[in-house]
Protein backbone atom coordinates (compact mmCIF):
# COMPACT_ATOMS: atom_id res chain seq x y z
CA UNK A 1 0.00 0.00 0.00
CA UNK A 2 1.50 3.08 -1.16
CA UNK A 3 0.71 6.78 -0.42
CA UNK A 4 0.11 9.15 -3.04
CA UNK A 5 2.98 11.70 -3.37
CA UNK A 6 3.21 14.91 -1.76
CA UNK A 7 1.58 17.68 -2.91
CA UNK A 8 -1.29 15.47 -4.70
CA UNK A 9 -4.99 16.47 -4.74
CA UNK A 10 -5.84 12.97 -2.98
CA UNK A 11 -3.07 13.40 -0.35
CA UNK A 12 -4.64 17.07 0.44
CA UNK A 13 -8.67 16.34 -0.31
CA UNK A 14 -8.67 13.89 2.76
CA UNK A 15 -8.13 15.77 5.62
CA UNK A 16 -10.76 18.44 4.02
CA UNK A 17 -13.31 16.29 3.71
CA UNK A 18 -12.66 14.87 7.29
CA UNK A 19 -13.08 18.70 8.13
CA UNK A 20 -16.08 19.45 6.51
CA UNK A 21 -17.51 16.80 7.80
CA UNK A 22 -17.08 17.78 11.14
CA UNK A 23 -18.21 21.60 10.33
CA UNK A 24 -21.10 20.24 8.78
CA UNK A 25 -22.42 18.55 11.91
CA UNK A 26 -21.37 21.73 13.85
CA UNK A 27 -23.50 23.75 11.73
CA UNK A 28 -26.54 21.16 12.20
CA UNK A 29 -26.31 21.31 15.60
CA UNK A 30 -26.02 25.02 16.06
CA UNK A 31 -29.25 25.25 13.50
CA UNK A 32 -30.91 22.62 15.72
CA UNK A 33 -30.47 24.92 18.77
CA UNK A 34 -31.62 27.95 17.07
CA UNK A 35 -34.40 27.06 15.02
CA UNK A 36 -38.21 26.50 16.95
CA UNK A 37 -41.06 23.70 15.83
CA UNK A 38 -41.20 22.06 12.67
CA UNK A 39 -37.93 24.35 11.12
CA UNK A 40 -35.68 22.15 13.49
CA UNK A 41 -36.57 19.15 11.45
CA UNK A 42 -34.39 20.79 8.12
CA UNK A 43 -31.21 20.54 9.92
CA UNK A 44 -31.76 17.04 10.07
CA UNK A 45 -30.64 15.55 6.63
CA UNK A 46 -27.02 18.20 6.93
CA UNK A 47 -26.53 16.32 10.52
CA UNK A 48 -27.30 12.55 9.56
CA UNK A 49 -24.96 13.14 6.28
CA UNK A 50 -22.48 14.52 8.41
CA UNK A 51 -22.91 11.37 10.76
CA UNK A 52 -22.50 8.87 7.80
CA UNK A 53 -18.88 11.00 6.46
CA UNK A 54 -17.66 10.58 9.90
CA UNK A 55 -18.68 6.76 9.93
CA UNK A 56 -17.58 6.07 6.50
CA UNK A 57 -14.53 7.70 7.25
CA UNK A 58 -13.73 5.60 10.18
CA UNK A 59 -14.64 2.02 8.81
CA UNK A 60 -12.26 3.08 6.22
CA UNK A 61 -9.93 4.01 8.54
CA UNK A 62 -10.09 0.36 10.30
CA UNK A 63 -10.34 -1.32 7.28
CA UNK A 64 -6.56 0.29 5.91
CA UNK A 65 -5.15 -0.05 9.55
CA UNK A 66 -5.97 -3.75 9.86
CA UNK A 67 -4.81 -4.26 6.17
CA UNK A 68 -1.70 -2.53 6.94
CA UNK A 69 -1.40 -4.72 10.01
CA UNK A 70 -1.62 -7.98 8.31
CA UNK A 71 0.58 -7.10 5.50
CA UNK A 72 3.46 -6.22 8.42
CA UNK A 73 2.59 -9.46 10.30
CA UNK A 74 2.99 -11.17 6.91
CA UNK A 75 6.12 -9.58 5.82
CA UNK A 76 7.62 -10.10 9.58
CA UNK A 77 6.57 -13.56 10.00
Amino acid sequence: MTLPPAGSPARTVRPLLALSSLLLILLALVALLLRQGADRMQAIPALLIGVGLQASSLVGRRRRRAQLLGDLRQNNG
